[in-house]
């Protein structure tokens, strides 16, 4: 990779310095809203747990699913920041209008077009920070870039703790306020400058196919599959909390709590795989996952629920950066926005059918059977990561 990046410091470039802006901005108004979300539906608009995880299943699909069209637009077009710029804008236009939101259908439709956003943005993005960071520094980069979108989530609910103090608990209105920083997220976008994905001259243009790709990559989408489709909806462990008595104010704390652990450890977790190895800590991120499920199944104290959302935290930290740099040691350059499409679709394959699934099971067999099959499901996709670690053969992808 030809050196022309700038640097901020060890590691991390200016474009990943950037981008990690524009995630910090983001998620602070996201999460000012989705911590929310749930208790909305359910108290002001009278929606069901089955009801919210359709509506948690179709958004996180549909984001999903079309990061594999805007990962394969990205390759094959060979851009990536207009890309991104039109996804941030749609969620930024989305989002305030959940303040006027009447019933759980127009919700539905809006988070829908939120996560639109999302689904063109992510794949290319994600192909941003891979091609400006040099593979020595994969790992450290995607964890920075993890570490400032988290802190964004944390600032989030503390914002929005303060607001439904001042504002009495009006709901609306500080769904209103949260766009806010989103449409100040777009203004750091302007000086992110793109690096074009390298590609070998006479070179067929680029198909949706898993085709070129390496066989380790195939079997990672496929025990990610597994795994997702025991990882349920986060609006699930809201309610979970709600339900054993943390009140409604302090709901968007045990967010920042979780978001907190999320900011403090995924940059120290992403030098950790440059150093170890990705897959032995995606595979310890996964066992945390399953052990908090079991916890959220058998707790029944409001101290059980803030030790939990801490724990859980772990989880995000070990694996949200730790995957996409582990994607990027598999895949050539000229392929990644594409890999990462098509590794959100896998993800999305399962995330609709997981949180339908887990309020199903919820509403017929008790909150004790569902967060007992989404900690099961992660301890097997664990287990197959590691089968898949003994299969590869001695320094095949280095730091891989």
């Amino acid at each position: 990779m030809e050196q022309k990046e700038k640097f901020v410091f060890k590691g991390i470039t200016l474009n990943v310095f950037l981008l990690g802006i524009v995630s910090l901005l983001n998620d602070v108004s996201s999460e000012m809203v989705y911590p929310l979300l749930p208790i909305f539906l359910k108290s002001v608009l009278k929606a069901g747990t089955t009801f919210i995880g359709v509506i948690e299943g179709i958004a996180e699909t549909t984001a999903s699913i079309l990061q594999i069209f805007a990962g394969w637009l990205s390759d094959r077009w060979a851009v990536r920041k207009p890309i991104v710029v039109f996804g941030y804008s749609i969620s930024s236009l989305a989002r305030p209008i959940l303040s006027v939101a009447k019933a759980p259908w127009q919700v539905l439709i809006i988070r829908f077009a939120d996560r639109f956003g999302k689904g063109m943005r992510g794949a290319p993005r994600d192909a941003i920070v891979a091609d400006s960071t040099p593979e020595e520094f994969r790992g450290r980069a995607f964890g920075f870039h993890r570490a400032l979108d988290n802190l964004g989530a944390a600032i989030g609910p503390i914002l929005a703790t303060v607001l439904l103090i001042a504002l009495k608990d009006n709901l609306r209105l500080i769904f209103f306020l949260a766009s806010i920083p989103a449409l100040l997220s777009l203004f750091a976008l302007i000086f992110v400058r793109e690096r074009k994905p390298e590609r070998k001259e006479g070179s067929p243009p680029v198909k949706l196919t898993l085709r070129p790709f390496d066989h380790r990559f195939k079997l990672f989408l496929l025990i990610v599959i597994i795994f997702t489709l025991g990882n349920s909806s986060d609006a699930f462990l809201l309610l979970r909390a709600k339900d054993i008595g943390i009140s409604l104010s302090l709901i968007p704390m045990l967010w920042f709590a979780l978001d907190m652990t999320r900011t403090l450890f995924s940059m120290p977790a992403g030098i950790i795989s440059d150093r170890v190895g990705r897959r032995y800590v995606i595979v310890l991120g996964w066992f945390i996952y399953a052990l908090t499920y079991f916890g959220f199944a058998f707790s029944s104290q409001p101290i059980h629920i803030w030790l939990l959302f801490l724990f859980y935290g772990f989880y995000y930290s070990l694996t949200e950066g730790t995957e996409r740099a582990f994607i990027a040691d598999l895949v050539p350059s000229e392929l990644r926005a594409t890999a990462y499409g098509i590794y959100r679709f896998a993800i999305g394959v399962g995330a609709f059918p997981a949180s339908v699934i887990f309020g199903a099971i919820w509403h017929w067999a008790g909150h004790i059977t569902a967060f007992s099959f989404g900690a099961g499901l992660a301890f097997l996709a664990s287990i197959l990561l590691l089968a898949l670690i003994k299969e590869s053969r001695s320094g095949e992808l280095g730091r891989a």
